[in-house]
């Protein structure tokens, strides 16, 4: 951590408060989150489960869906953990690479999300204006090509952010050392 006229460059923690000025109501706040959080993650396992199990919904409506449930679940768990450590733990400390983790991964899965959500465009397009050749077009082959295909533009766009976010900063310290070095006060 440096210091220069009070100000601090690269702390090496972050200290989230919440929600400012309902500090005292926060444990109340987070049961909302927390019920939609249950909701949310039980009811997308369930169609994850129906999925699986009923071999009739292996077509690639359904595997998207599959997918898109397998994204929200990740993206919601990302977020909820820390959002009740504030709320009813009073946790509110981040570090600073923890804090970049948790900011790759949310951007990442909601990268992954909207990509999903194209590919069910997508399918749903070409099962309206072509439906007698849709199964030959969107196989299983193609899917797992669109699911990778998604995850890799997902991280394509997310983790050269992450890298200048953490090389810049690192690179922002030693031109403040710079700055101070040259603009210390001679002594006299």
């Amino acid at each position: 951590m440096i210091t220069f006229n009070g100000s601090v460059f690269l702390p090496s923690v972050f200290t989230l408060i919440g929600i400012p000025g309902l500090e005292s109501v926060q444990c109340w706040i987070g049961i909302p989150f927390c019920a939609m959080y249950l909701i949310a993650v039980m009811g997308n396992s369930l169609i994850l489960i129906i999925i699986i199990y009923e071999n009739s919904l292996h077509i690639p409506m359904y595997i998207l869906l599959s997918m898109l449930a397998t994204t929200d679940i990740a993206l919601s768990t990302c977020i909820l953990p820390k959002m009740l450590g504030i709320f009813w733990f009073h946790l509110p400390e981040i570090s600073f690479d923890t804090c970049l983790l948790q900011m790759g991964l949310i951007h990442t899965f909601q990268a992954v999300e909207s990509g999903i959500l194209l590919a069910m465009a997508l399918d749903h397009y070409v099962a309206i204006c072509d439906p007698l050749r849709h199964a030959a077009i969107f196989s299983h082959q193609l899917l797992t090509h669109i699911g990778l295909g998604v995850t890799l533009r997902a991280a394509i766009l997310v983790v050269p952010s992450l890298l200048l976010i953490k090389c810049r900063l690192k690179l922002f310290r030693t031109t403040i050392d710079i700055f101070k070095l040259l603009f210390q006060p001679i002594p006299t």
